[in-house]
């Protein structure tokens, strides 16, 4: 007995109508899967980066505000210059702010927004882990950059402790691996103190 695949062209319809749809899924689900990729690479190549100008680093850390509270550091490095903590921005745009502004704007096309200035809590982390130095005997520098992606450009100059992702090798650069080693040795006692007041946090950001 002949058994008909397609007995009508009603049947036909519906196969051709199942085959575009899941073509379109599986357009969709790559572009999604490419974007997805591209993300993590992304984030994979700027964690080697940082990496590459510290001796030592921690990622995603709570430290002490001093009043009874902790604040988010996405990274605190030891480098031979001291310890310099990473506040990371990812925002698609022209950037526009300044040291004196409460409020820096982003344009990207028809796009507008505004978020708080970005320095302010950069002062109050560089503030806490000072405070957690103390008087330790040895002076270690403590200082701050907020640190913008590579879809981030400024038009008007980069502000005060701006630091724009591209050009995180060249201002922080470690120089050779060894003598940093040697250069931070002094700094290690109290670079595991500030370790050991540190608490992991649930918030990542954008490296």
């Amino acid at each position: 007995m002949n058994i008909d695949l397609l007995p009508g062209s009603t049947d036909l319809r519906v196969l051709v109508a199942v085959a575009v749809l899941l073509g379109m899924l599986c357009g969709v689900l790559g572009v999604f899967g490419w974007r997805w990729y591209g993300g993590h690479r992304e984030r994979r190549l700027r964690a080697a980066r940082i990496s590459g100008v510290s001796v030592d680093l921690v990622r995603d850390v709570l430290v002490p505000d001093g009043g009874g509270g902790t604040l988010h550091l996405d990274y605190l490095l030891l480098t031979p210059k001291g310890l310099i903590i990473l506040d990371l921005r990812d925002v698609t745009g022209n950037v526009f702010g300044s040291e004196l502004m409460t409020e820096w704007t982003v344009m990207d096309d028809a796009r507008r927004f505004t978020f708080a200035n970005p320095q302010t809590g950069l002062y109050d982390r560089v503030a806490a882990v000072k405070a957690i130095i103390g008087d330790a005997g040895v002076q270690v520098p403590v200082e701050g950059r907020v640190v913008f992606t590579r879809r981030a450009s400024f038009p008007k100059g980069l502000p005060r402790w701006a630091l724009s992702e591209a050009s995180l090798e060249t201002e922080l650069a470690l120089g050779d691996r060894g003598e940093a080693e040697l250069l931070v040795k002094p700094m290690r006692a109290v670079w595991e103190r500030v370790r050991s007041t540190l608490q992991p946090s649930n918030f990542s950001g954008a490296g």
